[in-house]
């Protein structure tokens, strides 16, 4: 089963410069997208959007903390010198899970790499604390290392082949990172994870169509991979703008997400401007109230139905496919299958996600059940001037802030997701994404029948012929 999907605009018949294994994004929210979550949506094959509410730097220095988190390389948390004390190296690595110390010439992480030490180096009472790191350490002239191109696999191999504990990665004379053995299984698990052509994780980043001229040029020097507009309302001369200024700038090499739209001429005006992709849904996020603050917006269902419509006859006129993401509307995993059974290509979800321990929100007791909390772009907490344009004084709130029930790892989680929405699509006789839109069939049903059922996806064709 291939849950595969394309993130950004292509030739029809050609591959996406950027695909996700998992159809998941987290939402452009404080409450959600941290480097902590990105690391771990990246990881389970789906992407975070850092958020944009903060200053340029701080943005970009969130974006370059998940590039510098190589899938399965780690940068070493503690770096000591030759002459550091054995028993400052015991307390150091204490305070650390990985149980290694790089060791330098002068102890900073950029000097020339000399050798590692761990815990299985050394005793205190046999060797000393006053003892130093020069002379228990494992020699650089006496360990297998690997230069910074090599690939997990190839690095996976060499421990194995070499019976080594941790594999040091070089650059330039310096520890770029370290390999840990005990880290296999983790490699294992996450082999579906969004990487780039260097195997670093992949992050995308939120944008707005003011500073836009400042931040992307940050955005793109810290590496994001892909950049999103991030409004409520897409269908403006302001969204084409930021986007135009990005191709113009730099052509093909930088992506930017367009939206939120609810109809089809939204959708072929932001594309016709070059959008990588489009967001489909206005005030249908479990935590926006611009529908009723507003008075505008769409069924989720209907709008996005318009926009997939839009979208395949403009992958027919042109040529070019502009990928689909539902925002908003979504509660549980059936309406995620729903979604994608309509034809989105993936679906960005900020309520699921805050739940989760990845999260950069405070968790904690209400009557004795443990939640998170959770509060809009659009509300006071959030200082929504920032994304809804209101400058100075806030004129009104187009969301609220609250608590959601705490739900755990995002792995499993995710997982747990995933599982289901593969079984839907078995279910319609589908392998992959691209035959659920063509599969699937979403009717309505009466409201005594959503009672007792909900929504249904029903069979276009058999699962089994039935030689008829």
């Amino acid at each position: 089963m291939d849950l595969g999907a394309p993130l950004v605009r292509h030739r029809v018949g050609e591959e996406p410069g950027i695909r996700v294994a998992t159809p998941m994004v987290s939402a452009i929210m404080q409450a959600v997208s941290s480097p902590t979550l990105a690391v771990a949506l990246a990881q389970v094959g789906g992407l975070s959007f850092i958020h944009q509410n903060q200053r340029i730097e701080e943005q970009a220095a969130d974006v370059l903390a998940v590039k510098r988190h190589k899938a399965g390389f780690r940068t070493s948390e503690v770096t000591v010198a030759p002459t550091t004390p054995l028993g400052e190296v015991s307390r150091l690595l204490a305070d650390t899970e990985q149980g290694v110390a790089v060791v330098t010439e002068n102890g900073e992480p950029d000097g020339t790499f000399l050798g590692i030490i761990s815990l299985d180096d050394f005793h205190l009472e046999r060797h000393g604390a006053s003892e130093t790191a020069g002379n228990r350490m494992r020699g650089r002239a006496g360990l297998v290392t690997a230069p910074a191109s090599v690939s997990l696999s190839e690095a996976n191999e060499l421990i194995w082949q070499h019976h080594l504990d941790v594999l040091p990665v070089l650059e330039d004379d310096r520890a770029v990172s370290l390999v840990l053995k005990r880290d296999y299984q983790a490699h294992k698990t996450y082999h579906r994870a969004t990487v780039d052509g260097e195997k670093r994780l992949r992050v995308g980043a939120g944008i707005n169509s003011r500073d836009f001229k400042d931040r992307i040029p940050a955005l793109v020097e810290a590496g994001a991979d892909v950049l999103c507009l991030d409004s409520s309302d897409g269908y403006s001369v302001y969204q084409a703008k930021t986007v135009e200024f990005a191709r113009e700038t730099y052509g093909d090499d930088v992506h930017v997400g367009a939206g939120n739209v609810v109809d089809g001429r939204a959708f072929r005006y932001l594309a016709d401007a070059g959008a990588a992709f489009v967001k489909v849904g206005i005030g249908g996020g479990a935590i926006c109230t611009t529908r009723a603050q507003k008075g505008i917006g769409r069924g989720q269902a209907s709008a996005l139905l318009d926009v997939v419509e839009a979208r395949d006859a403009y992958a027919e006129e042109t040529g070019v496919y502009v990928p689909l993401c539902c925002d908003g509307g979504l509660l549980n995993d059936s309406h995620m299958a729903m979604a994608l059974a309509m034809g989105a290509d993936f679906i960005m979800l900020g309520r699921y996600f805050a739940r989760l321990d990845e999260s950069p929100s405070r968790k904690l007791q209400i009557g004795g059940q443990w939640y998170k909390e959770y509060w809009g772009e659009g509300s006071r907490r959030a200082q929504n001037e920032a994304r809804y344009g209101q400058r100075g004084q806030m004129a009104f709130e187009e969301g609220v802030d609250g608590y959601v029930p705490y739900a755990g790892s995002l792995y499993d989680n995710v997982e747990r997701t995933r599982a289901k929405l593969t079984s839907t699509m078995i279910s319609c006789g589908s392998t992959n994404l691209r035959d659920f839109h063509r599969d699937a069939v979403l009717v309505p049903v009466s409201a005594e029948s959503f009672k007792q059922t909900g929504a249904e996806v029903q069979l276009r064709r058999p699962t089994i012929d039935s030689g008829e």
